[in-house]
């Protein structure tokens, strides 16, 4: 049985999908801690929380696994299935 840890992306953040459904949110790894679920207004003050000296514009630092900087819609309070 296998049980090394795989090794910890060269990131400090890596922002991933959450699937594809419309709820607003991406997981987000923060090195040292895992995998968050964040909104897009929860993304850049939990970041600063973390790494308060981090540069957002650095893909060294900061890694989008797809559409950089995409965020899926939120529901509607008046949306209705």
């Amino acid at each position: 049985m296998d049980t090394e840890r795989p090794a910890e992306p060269q990131y400090r953040v890596v922002v991933g999908s959450f699937g594809d459904a419309d709820h607003g949110y991406r997981l987000v790894w923060l090195r040292g801690i895992g995998w968050e679920p964040l909104t897009e207004e929860e993304l850049e003050p939990r970041l600063r929380e973390v790494f308060p000296d981090i540069d957002l514009a650095d893909p060294e630092q900061v890694h989008w696994v797809d559409e950089e900087e995409a965020w899926p819609a939120a529901p509607h309070p008046d949306d209705e299935d």
